[in-house]
């Protein structure tokens, strides 16, 4: 391979793409797009907040109705006196939203049964906060039965909620405070972004390799340059567009965010406290994480660990792993769908071909994103050792630490695996990108791979 080739085609296929449209409609839309979704969830949240909500209370217990303290969201009434049957033929007249029906205390159980009515379906929120008022109330009837004074107050001091503070301890055995939610979080978000680039940009290849095919421009270059040299410089190419896109990305993205949050403000845009702490509920739950000692890191003196945590993070060794292994994670798969693209003669043919590639691809996400639970346990290592999910498990576990020895081997081998698939891969596509009329089976790349 001549490397004046190489490097023709390279700033072909850079200067192609960056003066595309698309490319400047994406790479300038791209950062309002990820801007929204970092500002969305709380504005959704607050937007979508059931509010002047009027709610009709039956109260047959005598205990629940105290407990209904209106606020800004819901405003409680007292229809104890009502006829319940009544009542709710006419919640429309008496501009009610709700009926809330709550029986006689039962004493076997100490509770009450509580029934809702409305003329359209009441929203889960608006269930809860009704159901955490009721649940109050039959709380405290039940610890005044017990005839304990401050029972209540005695219970709460009881509850122990001891919050665990974590130390490294430095080369020169200094120690430091740190938080593992911090070390967490930068995890996922390293490991999410990589996984995405690598899928996204090795498709960007394949894409170009089919639509050079099937317009039969690749039969003119194939006739100037080596069919290898065209595929390593249109790799090399998409990469140096992806970087590109992906530094502006980081700048304009943090521009925006910074622009946002300083015109409407901190506060405003992280919304009511409450509504915070359910949207964190639901991203724990997503993601299998105990939000309880997450939140637990916000208080106090939050603000310090966090920013001690993040003093601690050898930011030379990740940004190094990022680019390195986003690089050569990028490379090992862009010629897998290289070579994919170069042998088949439309899209739709290439869904058998790439499923192969892309279940590793996956795998690795899916470690990588319980990475953060046990860093060091067999399957993450293996994971980060594997040179098929390698850029993404071990980027996920560098912000807690790898020993320079596990980084070395993971990308000796990662390195090695791309040498030799590279390889394999160039077979393929100087074969493939010049045959037509034929759909290309497994047997068939085999039988490429094996010709002289």
């Amino acid at each position: 391979m001549k490397l004046r080739n190489i490097k023709t085609i390279i700033s072909r296929e850079y200067l192609t793409r960056v003066q595309k449209k698309s490319f400047l409609l994406i790479t300038f839309l791209g950062p309002v797009f990820f801007a929204a979704i970092a500002l969305l969830p709380s504005i959704i949240m607050f937007m979508a907040e059931d509010k002047g909500k009027q709610i009709a209370v039956v109260d047959q217990s005598g205990i629940v109705l105290p407990k209904m303290e209106s606020d800004a969201t819901i405003t409680y009434h007292d229809y104890s006196t009502a006829n319940p049957d009544s009542l709710k033929t006419q919640l429309s007249d008496l501009e009610m939203d709700a009926m809330v029906l709550v029986s006689p205390l039962d004493s076997a159980t100490n509770s009450v049964n509580v029934s809702a009515f409305s003329n359209s379906p009441i929203s889960v929120d608006l269930k809860e906060r009704i159901s955490d008022k009721i649940d109050e109330a039959v709380e405290d009837y039940r610890i005044s039965l017990y005839d304990v004074g401050d029972l209540k107050q005695i219970m709460n001091e009881v509850k122990s909620d001891v919050n665990i503070s974590t130390y490294t301890i430095g080369e020169d055995g200094e120690e430091k405070i740190s938080s593992s939610e911090v070390f967490m979080i930068i995890s996922l978000l390293l490991s999410t972004i990589i996984y995405f680039f690598i899928a996204m940009f090795s498709g960007m290849v394949m894409q170009s390799v089919i639509e050079e095919k099937t317009s039969r421009v690749v039969e003119v270059l194939v006739s100037s340059v080596k069919a290898t040299e065209l595929m390593f410089g249109k790799i090399i190419g998409v990469a140096c567009v992806a970087l590109t896109q992906f530094l502006l990305w980081i700048v304009l993205t943090a521009v925006l965010v910074t622009g946002v949050s300083a015109f409407v403000g901190f506060d405003t845009m992280m919304g009511d406290p409450a509504q915070s702490e359910q949207m964190m509920q639901m991203t724990g739950q997503m993601s299998g994480v105990d939000m309880e000692q997450m939140a637990a890191v916000t208080e106090g003196d939050g603000l310090g660990v966090i920013i001690s945590t993040l003093k601690e993070i050898n930011y030379g060794q990740l940004i190094f792993g990022f680019f390195i292994y986003f690089a050569l994670g990028y490379l090992l798969y862009a010629s897998f769908f290289a070579a994919i693209g170069s042998a088949v003669e439309n899209e739709a043919d290439t869904q058998q071909l790439q499923m192969p590639i892309t279940v590793p691809l996956i795998i690795g996400f899916f470690i990588a994103f319980y990475a953060f639970k046990a860093p060091d346990s067999a399957v993450v290592f293996w994971g980060s050792m594997i040179p098929f999910t390698s850029p993404i498990v071990m980027l996920a576990r560098i912000p807690f630490g790898v020993p320079a020895w596990e980084l070395a081997l993971s990308i000796a081998i990662l390195v090695g695996t791309f040498i030799a698939c590279g390889w394999a891969s160039a077979k393929i596509y100087q074969i493939g990108i010049l045959m037509f009329g034929k759909k290309t089976t497994f047997k068939d790349l085999w039988k490429w791979l094996r010709m002289k």
